[in-house]
């Protein structure tokens, strides 16, 4: 389950932590991020390996992303920065992808059990 919750990161702390993109402008793309907090299990099925797709996806989206790893759980956030559209629809899209993994986590493992319960052991087994 994706988690919402709002966020202000100051301009200065961005800026330091990583050059913006062409397509960000400064400082009124960094007001007001979108941020999700996702199981750090699913990033590689959004991100791919190593996060070898975020470059790809801030690209074609248009925004600028910054992933932090909460220390005291699983959970990461993904902090969502760029034009208000732009932050809305690739909030969307993110959270469609998180929620389809989940979903098809939660078959695979409904089939696993139907399996399992359809095994029938025999008399030796007890």
């Amino acid at each position: 389950m994706v988690l919402c919750c709002p966020l202000l990161i100051s301009y200065r702390k961005i800026n330091k932590r990583r050059n913006t993109l062409p397509w960000v402008k400064l400082p009124e793309d960094l007001k007001d991020p979108e941020v999700l907090l996702v199981q750090m299990r699913v990033l590689e099925a959004m991100f791919g390996p190593d996060r070898s797709q975020i470059s790809y996806i801030e690209q074609v989206s248009k925004i600028m992303l910054m992933l932090k790893a909460l220390e005291s759980s699983d959970l990461t956030e993904v902090v969502v920065y760029g034009f208000y559209l732009c932050k809305c629809r690739t909030k969307w899209m993110l959270q469609s992808m998180t929620e389809w993994h989940c979903q098809h986590q939660e078959r695979g493992m409904l089939k696993l059990a139907e399996s399992m319960t359809a095994v029938e052991l025999g008399p030796w087994v007890k």
